[in-house]
């Protein structure tokens, strides 16, 4: 049935993504050398739908500053979440503007063109909801899905473990009762949840039907998964493995080894390595001689001469000294009270942090946003906002 209506809900912090997160949301961070966002703006805008409402919330402000009124000469229409009490409650900020059938998708996970077609393709008003689900051994960890024929049976969040293969994508369709449904659910300890109003749907015996896709999605929990993100987007879209904006400045005797994307205004300078693996953000520069490879390294920062940076992310505007190291290697990495052991990471630096010459940036560690590390120094620890670390 026709669906010209989106809502993309893009409210969320994202406090597992810390400190990257800090100043901005968990949908404006990098995939590859574009914000989430971005790409989930591209996918309904690709699969013809013109009316887009956004829900923002945490660092709102952000979402609005970069997309402003419109997206690829399509209107965006922008709703605000006060207080963060999940994804149903989100969805109900934008009910007023909503008149006929539409459609919903997380502005923190990419899906692709071709999902959202899926479901626009398949509902109909016999159907309360559509949802897509694909083939995936993770879902049993996120949102666990059963089928029978179409229609789905069962539906559960993070059942942890089971038989459960089929995974809820979080690309929906749904007829306009869905809101007074969901607007009926009893909160769970304050928060209410998008699924838990389809669970109610199914309860009351309305038709939920599942839709089956392989195309491209993403789970983004920690702040390693930019970076199998960003090696998933740049093995689809960089042409010939190698992606270099018009804009962008490559010196020659620069190597580029694919995949690898350079944003808009960078610049690449004599004798610097860059990928594979890896995203160069706008206005961002790699000096002369510097090595950087499977990393994701954001918009307007400096990686100095010589510097080694592997398997690491870096938020806007940081600053990486002459000859400083970041080498990739499993390691523990400790985010709020939890230890996740044997993550492949070397580093992840937030906005604004100062790396200086020399210094060392061990394996597994979190840097706050403008922390200022000294030269020569070896971080071996997680370092928090504004510290100041000398040797």
């Amino acid at each position: 049935m026709p669906l010209d209506s989106a809502v993309v809900l893009a409210a969320g912090e994202g406090r597992r993504l810390r400190p990257l997160t800090r100043y901005r949301p968990k949908p404006m961070l990098p995939a590859a050398n574009r914000p989430i966002l971005e790409h989930v703006l591209d996918a309904l805008v690709d699969a013809g739908i013109d009316d887009i409402h956004v829900v923002v919330g945490y660092r709102g402000d952000r979402v609005r500053d970069h997309f402003g009124p419109t997206y690829r000469d399509r209107p965006l229409t922008y709703h605000t979440q006060k207080k963060q009490l999940g994804s149903g409650h989100a969805l109900l900020r934008a009910r007023d503007a909503l008149k006929g059938d539409f459609l919903v998708v997380n502005g923190d996970e990419i899906v692709g063109s071709d999902t959202v077609r899926a479901v626009v393709d398949v509902h109909s008003p016999a159907d309360t909801c559509t949802l897509a689900v694909a083939e995936s051994d993770d879902a049993p960890l996120y949102g666990a899905v059963r089928l029978e024929d179409s229609t789905v049976t069962e539906l559960i969040e993070k059942p942890g473990s089971g038989s459960y293969r089929l995974l809820n994508v979080g690309a929906y369709a749904f007829s306009p009762t869905f809101l007074a449904t969901i607007d009926d659910v009893e909160r769970e300890e304050g928060e209410l949840a998008l699924t838990d109003g389809i669970s109610r749907v199914m309860e009351r015996g309305g038709h939920v039907r599942g839709v089956r896709t392989d195309g491209m999605h993403s789970e983004v929990t920690y702040p390693w998964d930019l970076l199998e993100l960003a090696a998933t987007l740049l093995s689809v879209d960089a042409s010939n493995g190698v992606e270099v904006s018009d804009s962008a400045s490559v010196a020659e005797g620069a190597a580029l080894y694919p995949p690898v994307v350079i944003g808009a205004d960078a610049v690449v300078e004599p004798g610097a390595i860059v990928g594979p693996g890896t995203a160069v953000g706008r206005n961002a520069t790699i000096e002369a001689g510097a090595v950087v490879r499977r990393s994701v390294v954001d918009t307007d920062t400096r990686v100095g001469m010589n510097a080694t940076v592997v398997d690491s992310i870096t938020g806007q505007s940081v600053q990486i000294g002459v000859g400083a190291t970041a080498p990739g290697a499993p390691a523990d990495v400790r985010i709020g009270n939890r230890v996740h052991e044997g993550v492949n990471l070397g580093c992840v630096l937030a906005d604004r942090v100062r790396i200086g010459g020399g210094a060392t940036v061990a394996p597994g560690v979190l840097v706050g946003p403008g922390a200022d590390v000294g030269a020569g120094v070896t971080l071996r620890d997680n370092v928090d906002e504004d510290a100041e670390v000398r040797g």
